[in-house]
């Protein structure tokens, strides 16, 4: 026992390191990537810039949204170049724009443009939401390993009816509950970051949502039955069967259509990669040291209950 809390000390120590530095590295060291372009009228210097853009017009009326934009318009035979000035769904005013009142400017009907192409700079939108990526899949990961551990367990204790296999079953789904915990509040993060809501019932969260229920439902099922054998019993079928949801949810968005982004082998550069796997490793060992220290302190509640009870005697 002595020597398994040494253990699960220096896997908390370390994973906590681990984690840090994955959190250093994710906001310091990693890029972001980005998942869409913004252009803008003029330039500034910025590493997001992608060069400039020329974009021809359908509309005559669109006009009104590239106002400050460079632009040549074609309307009843003659050419007008220069800024948008002004735009409505009616007239549009190309000129120099140069904050002198007097500056020479033209008038344009809409209905008399028969083509027009605006010019200015574009720059990558970046995607901030993808910094909680590298905590939001490790504990997500480790939800699936230690929910697998519990139903493990679970199996064990049916074929021996062993009590201490009941106990890490437990102890187990304890830590999977702590871990579906964070997966959905990081999760639900990335959501309002990425998509712009806070829930979308997608695939991916609407089967990780009905394992959450399950997990939660466990303890509600060992805590309705006060027989302490037929409790154990049921709480191992439970979570053997409540498990089959975690591969359903792990494998839906490879397999039907889904919002949920889904990693690709490859698709991430040397710093992105080091941080994610720094941030794993972290977790995992994390994730040991909880269900080792948890393990710990119920061996030792046993321990002395059971003193509590030859004292009795």
């Amino acid at each position: 026992m002595k020597l398994a809390s040494t253990r699960a000390l220096v896997a908390l120590v370390l994973g906590g390191v681990l984690t840090l530095g994955a959190f250093l590295g994710t906001f310091f060291w990693a890029g972001v990537p980005d998942f869409g372009f913004v252009r803008v009228a003029g330039h500034t210097d910025s590493v997001r810039y992608q060069g400039p853009f020329e974009q021809k017009i359908d509309e005559a009326r669109y006009l009104a949204n590239y106002v400050g934009y460079e632009a040549e318009i074609e309307a009843d035979g003659e050419s007008y170049a220069g800024r948008v000035v002004e735009a409505d769904e009616s007239r549009v005013v190309v000129g120099t724009d140069t904050g002198d009142a007097g500056a020479p400017k033209d008038t344009i009907a809409v209905a008399d443009i028969t083509s027009a192409v605006v010019r200015g700079s574009e720059y990558g939108r970046p995607d901030w939401g993808q910094k909680i990526f590298y905590f939001h899949v490790p504990v997500a990961e480790i939800s699936f390993l230690v929910f697998a551990l519990a139903a493990f367990y679970g199996i064990r204790f049916i074929m021996t009816r062993k009590r201490e296999f009941d106990t890490r079953a437990r102890i187990s789904m304890e830590v999977t509950l702590t871990f579906v915990s964070l997966t959905m509040m990081t999760g639900i993060l990335w959501t309002r970051a990425a998509w712009g809501v806070w829930w979308e019932w997608e695939p991916r969260l609407t089967t990780y949502f009905i394992m959450t229920l399950l997990v939660i439902g466990y303890f509600v099922l060992r805590n309705a039955v006060e027989d302490e054998e037929r409790r154990a019993l049921y709480a191992a079928a439970f979570s053997i069967l409540a498990f089959i949801d975690a591969p359903i949810s792990f494998f839906i968005t490879r397999l039907i259509p889904s919002n949920h982004p889904v990693i690709e082998r490859g698709g991430l550069e040397p710093p992105m990669l080091v941080s994610f796997i720094v941030a794993q490793i972290g977790m995992i060992l994390l994730g040991y040291a909880i269900y080792q220290l948890r393990m710990g302190e119920t061996m030792l509640k046993d321990r002395i209950e059971h003193a509590k009870t030859l004292l009795e005697r």
